[in-house]
């Protein structure tokens, strides 16, 4: 038996930082609900190397970048702008111990899901929000992708080649 065998996450993550995480709550045993957009899913889900299913399929459907966090996991398609989505998502809510999300600061507030509110709500439900700065601060509203980080953490000086003119040197911040 795995750890966390029985446990229920609703996943509102995209791209790496939220399906990472959980990701290892999956290897853990935890069954992951991953709640995307209908009009757009997760937005990796055409980054970089695309995969096969078998060799009789003609096209490259799945990007690599998206299998990897995010295997293991159910996925559901709802738009939480609309009320009948929201209320799906509510009865998973209700079903679920742990919400994780990686909005930008103030979207689960805009959508109705702010702590205060889901805490009131759902009391049993653990909430992970994850964001590269923070929910609040001078810099909580930044985009804080893997380049922006590299950039400000001053590693990313440190790729490319010196010699070649079209290497990534530096990208400018503000």
């Amino acid at each position: 038996m795995k750890p966390l065998e029985g446990i229920v996450v609703a996943d509102l993550t995209r791209v790496l930082s939220g399906p990472w995480c959980t990701r290892i709550l999956s290897d853990l045993g935890a069954r992951i609900i991953k709640v995307e957009d209908p009009n757009f899913g997760d937005g990796t889900r055409g980054f970089g190397t695309l995969l096969k299913k078998d060799e009789a399929q003609d096209e490259s459907t799945r990007s690599a970048y998206f299998a990897q966090p995010n295997c293991g996991k159910e996925s559901i398609a709802l738009d939480l702008k609309v009320a009948k989505d929201k209320a799906i998502l509510d009865n998973l809510l209700e079903r679920a111990d742990v919400l994780v999300e990686n909005f930008r600061p103030g979207v689960m507030e805009k959508l109705g899901y702010a702590w205060p509110t889901v805490h009131a709500r759902f009391p049993k439900l653990i909430m992970c929000s994850i964001s590269g700065f923070g929910q609040t601060g001078p810099l909580s509203q930044k985009k804080a992708v893997d380049t922006i980080i590299q950039a400000m953490s001053g590693i990313l000086e440190q790729t490319g080649d010196p010699s070649d003119k079209n290497g990534i040197k530096k990208i400018p911040y503000d």
